[in-house]
């Protein structure tokens, strides 16, 4: 796997999200093969969600991969862990090197076209930790990525367009003090898959012996 590791920029100040984003983060090439081989062969699904008091089909499709026994649970959804495939394995080991951080799971999504998105929220559901680390890698199309805090209303919302092969880290804090959303659009926009790479802290503590 060809990885750039552009530095990128960082956003960390009291008004703005702790996150790191690296546009060209995957090579061009690598990019396109790795989002064709996992449109193919990922073990897609629709997720049925409860929100709002009802039961609503996601308006993605999703794929939960991971160490045995790393169950994730959100909106009334369980996810037992697929077991991983050489492709993810490899992002996972180069994600891991560049973060300095170990991820056991990893939940895909698959934007089919603008009218699939993602609502306010944060990831920050008990499995994961007080001040978990996520990191999500971008294939296909581009489409918006926007932060707003959770409490301090007068904060304006930071947008990043997450591009093709480009990594988006958010560091400590910025699940627990800001939600995020990928909006829904009408302006024509190619299929994007998203990987966001975690620690899940549940059913098991993290191994120590893997360090990346």
């Amino acid at each position: 796997m060809i990885v750039k590791g552009r530095p990128g920029f960082a956003m960390v100040s009291s008004d703005s999200p702790q996150v790191r984003y690296c546009p060209g983060f995957l090579d061009l090439n690598e990019a396109s093969s790795l989002f064709e081989t996992l449109n193919t062969t990922i073990q897609w699904h629709q997720p049925r969600l409860f929100i709002y008091g009802r039961w609503v089909d996601s308006p993605r499709l999703a794929a939960w991969y991971g160490d045995p026994g790393k169950t994730y649970r959100y909106s009334g959804l369980v996810n037992e862990p697929l077991p991983w495939t050489a492709e993810l394995s490899a992002v996972r080991k180069n994600l891991e090197r560049y973060c300095g951080t170990v991820f056991n799971s990893v939940l895909l999504n698959l934007y089919r076209d603008g009218e699939d998105g993602m609502g306010w929220h944060s990831d920050d559901e008990p499995e994961l930790g007080v001040d978990p680390v996520i990191a999500s890698l971008s294939l296909g199309g581009s489409r918006r990525f926007l932060f707003k805090h959770r409490r301090h209303k007068p904060t304006s919302t930071h947008a990043f367009t997450l591009e093709h092969g480009s990594l988006l880290v958010m560091r400590e804090g910025v699940q627990r003090d800001w939600r995020h959303s990928v909006p829904k659009t009408r302006r024509p926009v190619s299929p994007r898959i998203n990987l966001t790479f975690r620690q899940v802290i549940g059913n098991g503590s993290p191994d120590p012996a893997r360090s990346g």
